[in-house]
């Protein structure tokens, strides 16, 4: 079994872990949005948020992302520290500021062996979809969080809205261990 492989009575998951682009520059206003680069704070957030996926074993198996500038940014520098390839990071040109139901089309269409996905992408599409995968409820994912869910089924066409566990969520500012299920309640 490998870190990325989760098992529930000895059936193979399916984990969804969500990562928010991390915090972008606002410095020069005639550049567009797409190409927004990270800002000091976003380069320091998003190797952080690699280096707590790598500490609790959790690299995926497939890692997708919103083709904008900050988007790939987080993407590579998380991907860094936990040791996934940066040549198998997959740019989807639809991510970019996706609704949930966009980014639901996305997952439940994968054709593929992978049991753990990870989404590096925008805001409100990621909260909304982050709501819709189980019945814990999020105000916002602050830029650079991580929301982890599994579900239980062995196709991603399987994966219905609520049907997930929620595994954890956790942000660079949380300072304390990363919040779970009974801190929802």
């Amino acid at each position: 079994m490998t870190a990325a492989e989760t098992y529930r009575g000895g059936l193979l998951l399916k984990r969804i872990t969500l990562l928010r682009h991390a915090k972008s520059s606002w410095d020069e206003p005639g550049l567009s949005d797409f190409d927004r680069p990270l800002n000091p704070r976003g380069r320091r957030d998003a190797p952080e948020m690699g280096r707590r996926l790598m500490a609790r074993g959790q690299t995926p198996d497939l890692l997708i992302v919103s083709p904008a500038k900050r988007a790939i940014s987080t993407a590579r520098m998380a991907a860094r520290q936990m040791g996934y390839p940066e040549e198998r990071i997959i740019q989807e040109p639809s991510l970019y500021h996706a609704s949930a139901g966009i980014i639901f089309r996305i997952v439940t269409s994968l054709e593929t062996l992978a049991n753990h996905l990870m989404l590096v992408g925008h805001n409100p599409g990621f909260t909304d979809f982050a709501n819709r995968l189980t019945t814990t409820r999020i105000d916002n994912m602050p830029t650079a969080a991580l929301f982890c869910v599994d579900f239980d089924v062995t196709d991603w066409s399987d994966i219905q809205a609520a049907d997930g566990e929620f595994v954890y969520f956790d942000f660079p500012k949380n300072k304390s261990d990363i919040l779970r299920p009974q801190d929802f309640q």
